[in-house]
């Protein structure tokens, strides 16, 4: 209860930012994500500062005002208290702290301090907490938020009204919370910012249940707590869903995980969601650029190899620019099966998810796993490039299955969607799961999604897992099986067909068939009649 209220409280917050945004007319402005992330992420970090300094100093947590205590310290014993810090907790000064700058909020340019506030904790924090580019540039924790407000004049109003609300509460009760927690949190932080705005590399959000179901495929539980020193990566990354709950399956403190995603502001949202999931010492491995031209990852000249990797990669788009780029002779080992044409009337429906899709696999250490939302025609297309990557699984056996998910899976697009699980390990049967049958059908704005339960979650994992047959719904076949239906990864393909019968006597089969030819004799009739009529009005019509 006492969570749930916490929570509120968190959203609470989340809604006053944004109502502060609105009414200095930032409202659905293209900056206003920034304004809000960024000074929810400030409003982090400094109570994360607070808590662990009262975890290792008892002075400071016995203090009537902790940030005075802190303030009070001499340098050297700054260091020495934040020397004892863990690494996710970033260096702050005494006049970094929200409490200081409400004492401030009178004071003359108070834009100007709050702006250089943010951007010198960015700098002391910088080796730390930057994301890179794919060109090796840092992109810093904090943007000068005020020059996002056009009139100067109400720059300081601005910064006065997000520091008194930041000031009100503190998010020290929830650094001991689990996961679930902050997913809840971050998803409510970025939802109207993560949508799928139909430009180029668009983000799609992926929904927690195809989150949930690949993390419980890639890491049984019965693995869980098990598994070590592992490297997982997502060559898509988006705000980062997918990697948060494989990391959670496996352990925070037991992996590390490496990204790539052309789009800035995905890069942001996925340090962020990093840094709220104890998983600060990653963000070094954060790289915005465009992963297909310029893979940022790599040992030596090759590409680097994942023990994990999960993706949700853009479906269709115009690469048309620099599609030539990559095909060239050093590409061919990467994209073993082919790169898609240009399409000449239709550049922005060029198969883009093919070339991760096969970075993917190629990116994949020997006995490593991946799961891969695919639109499901990838899983029947009888030639092309498809095909080709579905044969090199076979050939290779390194495929574990297929889940085919009901339509609308995902509000923003109708395409018909699966996830392809590959094990680089798996010599045995193969899982194919129809699963577009379940769900609930709901409106979400304009659109209509489909929404699993719990349970029927959970049945995927079980079934999945256990390699269980269950009438049209699962199948467990040989990799020869697959080959010989053209390589078909549909579960549908390979269910029995079954014929209903019922034993009847001569007398009644003789009936049933009297039956027939009684109302066939009736509806030649009715044709005979009708044909009459219509020549009856036709002849009329001449005649008049």
């Amino acid at each position: 209860m006492v969570e749930l209220e916490f929570q509120q409280k968190t959203k609470t917050l989340i809604d006053s930012l944004k109502s502060i945004c609105a009414n200095y007319g930032l409202g659905n402005d293209g900056n206003e994500f920034k304004i809000i992330t960024q000074t929810f992420l400030y409003k982090f970090l400094n109570d994360k500062f607070a808590f662990e300094a009262k975890q290792i100093d008892p002075s400071i947590a016995t203090a009537e005002k902790w940030e005075e205590a802190l303030a009070a310290l001499s340098e050297d014993d700054l260091e020495m208290l934040q020397l004892q810090m863990g690494a996710d907790t970033a260096r702050l000064k005494s006049n970094h702290f929200i409490s200081y700058l409400f004492s401030q909020q009178n004071a003359p340019d108070f834009a100007k301090l709050f702006d250089d506030t943010l951007m010198d904790i960015a700098i002391s924090n910088n080796d730390v907490f930057s994301v890179k580019t794919d060109g090796g540039a840092k992109v810093v924790l904090f943007d000068q938020l005020s020059q996002y407000i056009a009139d100067e004049f109400k720059r300081d109003a601005f910064c006065r009204a997000i520091i008194n609300k930041l000031v009100e509460f503190s998010f020290e009760r929830i650094f001991n919370q689990k996961f679930d927690f902050y997913a809840t949190i971050f998803e409510y932080l970025i939802k109207d910012y993560n949508s799928n705005s139909g430009g180029k590399y668009a983000e799609y959000y992926t929904p927690h249940a195809v989150a949930r179901i690949m993390a419980a495929i890639l890491v049984p539980r019965e693995q869980q707590g098990k598994i070590k020193n592992v490297s997982c990566y997502d060559p898509s990354a988006g705000s980062g869903t997918l990697l948060m709950n494989v990391a959670h399956a496996i352990g925070e403190n037991r992996c590390s995980i490496y990204t790539q995603d052309i789009s800035q502001k995905s890069s942001n949202l996925l340090r962020l969601n990093l840094i709220l999931n104890n998983l600060v010492h990653s963000i070094p491995n954060v790289i915005q650029g465009n992963t297909l031209l310029h893979p940022y990852h790599k040992d030596g000249n090759e590409l680097k190899r994942f023990d994990y990797i999960v993706s949700n990669p853009p479906f269709k788009m115009d690469f048309s620019d620099y599609r030539d780029e990559l095909d060239t002779k050093t590409s061919k080992e990467r994209f073993f099966a082919g790169i898609p044409k240009v399409k000449a009337k239709a550049t922005d429906k060029m198969e883009i998810y093919q070339l991760f899709l096969q970075h993917i696999i190629t990116s994949l250490k020997p006995g490593g796993k991946a799961a891969v939302v695919v639109p499901t025609g990838f899983i029947t297309a009888q030639a092309g490039i498809d095909k080709g990557i579905r044969e090199h699984l076979v050939k290779h056996k390194m495929l574990a299955g297929v889940v085919s998910m009901p339509s609308n899976i995902f509000a923003t697009t109708g395409t018909n969607v699966s996830i392809l699980f590959i094990d680089a390990s798996n010599q045995g049967d193969v899982v194919l799961i129809d699963a577009s049958s379940l769900g609930e059908k709901i409106k979400d704005g304009k659109n209509q999604k489909t929404v699993l339960t719990m349970v029927e979650e959970q049945r995927i994992i079980d079934v999945f897992n256990a390699k269980r047959q269950e009438e049209d719904f699962s199948v467990a076949v040989t990799y020869e099986q697959i080959a010989a239906k053209n390589y078909s990864l549909s579960a549908g393909q390979y269910f029995d067909v079954k014929i209903d019968y019922v034993d009847i006597t001569p007398e009644q089969f003789a009936t049933k068939m009297k039956g027939f030819s009684d109302n066939l004799e009736s509806l030649f009739s009715q044709s005979r009649e009708l044909e009459v009529e219509i020549k009856k009005q036709l002849a009329s019509l001449n005649y008049e």
